[in-house]
């Protein structure tokens, strides 16, 4: 799964030169809390953030009035607030690796930049719930089976005979490694429905190998 293919290249960005105002603008209306900040290239020179606004704000105690704060604001730009060498992620790189950033990083979205370091696109937390749902088969219901397998090779292959014997209709199967010993892993089996008897027994025959979690319908 490559960030190309889940990115969205309708990217919002600003130059430099471009005011406080008018970037605190451009978030607000685009409802984006991180701006790429380029060149007149293209390139990626830096990142300007919701955070970086509101630090740069002057404060509610301030003795300055309406019209000297409007001012100093208008005259303030993005060159003078922004993060330089900004982290960003190239198209060809996977999803996984852009989530392992943000999630480490605590950023909400990442650039995507080309081999010339031109932005093409930004990936956001969004964007990542979004293929989250399409690999998990979700959208789909079903039935999803929670296991706990060691990590022997073919673990897995006499669940899966079971579900073959059972002509169960396999949607998604995901690994995770977390919340488990290091030689185990949890897996999550989606299957489509079946008949209520159908089900039923195979519940039972799976259970008897004493690696069910759960057995939940959505």
């Amino acid at each position: 799964m490559l960030v190309g293919d889940w990115m969205s290249t309708d990217v919002a960005t600003v130059t430099e030169d471009v005011s406080m105002i008018k970037a605190g603008r451009i978030m607000r209306d685009k409802k984006i809390r991180r701006l790429p900040v380029v060149d007149k290239d293209g390139r990626l020179v830096g990142i300007v953030s919701e955070r970086d606004l509101k630090a740069a704000s002057p404060s509610s105690a301030t003795s300055l009035d309406m019209y000297e704060m409007t001012y100093l604001l208008s005259e303030l730009k993005v060159k003078g607030i922004m993060t330089l060498e900004p982290v960003s992620i190239r198209s060809t790189d996977t999803v996984e690796r852009a989530a392992l950033i943000m999630r480490d990083r605590k950023f909400g979205s990442l650039p995507v930049v080309d081999e010339t370091n031109k932005v093409v696109g930004i990936i956001t937390d969004t964007d990542i719930f979004r293929l989250f749902v399409s690999i998990t088969g979700i959208d789909q219901g079903g039935i999803q089976i929670g296991l706990r397998l060691d990590m022997s090779e073919g673990s897995l292959k006499p669940i899966l005979d079971e579900l073959r014997r059972f002509e169960a209709r396999i949607i998604s199967i995901l690994s995770s490694y977390g919340r488990v010993a290091p030689d185990q892993r949890e897996v999550a089996v989606r299957i489509q429905g079946l008949p209520e008897t159908r089900e039923r027994e195979l519940r039972a025959v799976l259970e008897k190998t004493g690696h069910v979690l759960y057995w939940t319908r959505d």
